[in-house]
């Protein structure tokens, strides 16, 4: 998949070839936005276009002050690996800053859709665009007559309720990991890379491996999970904990991802790890000694494995 990046006002060129754009911020990359790609892919097969992406960065809303977004359900990087899996051909990904907030709708379509060589365009339901989130779906159909064929998606449900990024991270705070996904069409995972701990948890009996976020993911809820881990071309299951350990009164706790392997002893330093989240076994919590500790670990991993052997993957 080629990406392009791009910063309006655009340099004037001549398109190339048609294409066929479904267009939105795609946080997670969840069921309702794979729908909306779908679409763009069977009306570029209808055209003989070319399949493409058009997203924003960073988040239109903290660009606008209508929120303070640091943590993402896909960050950049992912968010385009995911939509390399989904088929597309190009992704443009477009620097959401003032200028570009403040087009109206006409020169949204006309100044940016139009030099792009745009045939197709689709969206969800809930699309806004142009200054001020004016423009609705409906909208962009009525701009586009004559220019370019618009298809609008209808919301698309899972588990009885309408899919949304809204809803995933309600999902991932309230450590509801098979909700997620329902809503994603896939696990939730995060990626980064094993660093340098305090080996605390080879003291205990159980090491781990201490990953550092690389990408501003967001974390679900604080806890112990069951997850699958990717490291290079090998897999593995094992148990996560998301927490500040109040068990060892950290003089200055922070926020660490913790990931214990089954049956697995090998050297992850440096490695990167991506981390699927299956399923929530328990909540964070202090406990009164570290024998008592040690004991809860080995009560997790045996319902860590025991929620494996009996689930379907």
């Amino acid at each position: 998949m080629q990406t392009k990046f791009l910063t309006y006002p655009f340099d004037q060129c001549e398109p190339e070839q048609h294409i066929s754009l479904a267009i939105g911020y795609f946080d997670g990359v969840h069921r309702g936005h794979q729908a909306v790609i779908a679409e763009a892919k069977a009306v570029a097969k209808e055209m003989d276009a070319i399949p493409a992406v058009m997203t924003f960065y960073p988040h239109p809303r903290e660009v606008l002050g209508h929120a303070n977004i640091t943590r993402y359900l896909t960050p950049l990087p992912e968010k385009l690996r995911q939509f390399a899996k989904s088929g597309v051909e190009c992704t443009y990904v477009i620097k959401f800053d003032l200028t570009f907030a403040a087009l109206s709708q006409e020169e949204f379509v006309h100044k940016v859709l139009v030099p792009l060589g745009v045939k197709g365009v689709t969206v969800g339901y809930n699309f806004t665009f142009g200054r001020e989130a004016s423009g609705k779906a409906s909208d962009l159909e009525r701009l586009g007559k004559g220019i370019y064929v618009a298809r609008v998606v209808d919301p698309i449900e899972a588990g009885g309720i309408v899919v949304s990024s809204t809803r995933l991270r309600q999902a991932l705070a309230q450590g509801e990991m098979e909700a997620a996904a329902q809503i994603l069409g896939r696990n939730y995972l995060i990626e980064g890379k094993v660093v340098p701990g305090d080996r605390r948890g080879r003291l205990l009996g159980f090491p781990t491996a201490n990953l550092a976020l690389e990408q501003p993911f967001l974390t679900p809820r604080r806890g112990v999970y069951v997850v699958k881990v990717q490291y290079g071309e090998n897999q593995a299951t094992g148990i996560m904990n998301i927490g500040v350990r109040p068990t060892f009164s950290d003089p200055t706790p922070r926020e660490r991802l913790e990931v214990h392997l089954f049956d697995r002893e090998v050297d992850l330093y440096g490695q990167v790890l991506r981390v699927e989240f299956l399923h929530f076994i328990r909540d964070e919590k202090k406990f009164p000694s570290v024998d008592a500790l040690i004991d809860q670990i080995r009560s997790d991993k045996k319902l860590a494995e025991e929620w494996l052997a009996t689930s379907v993957e």
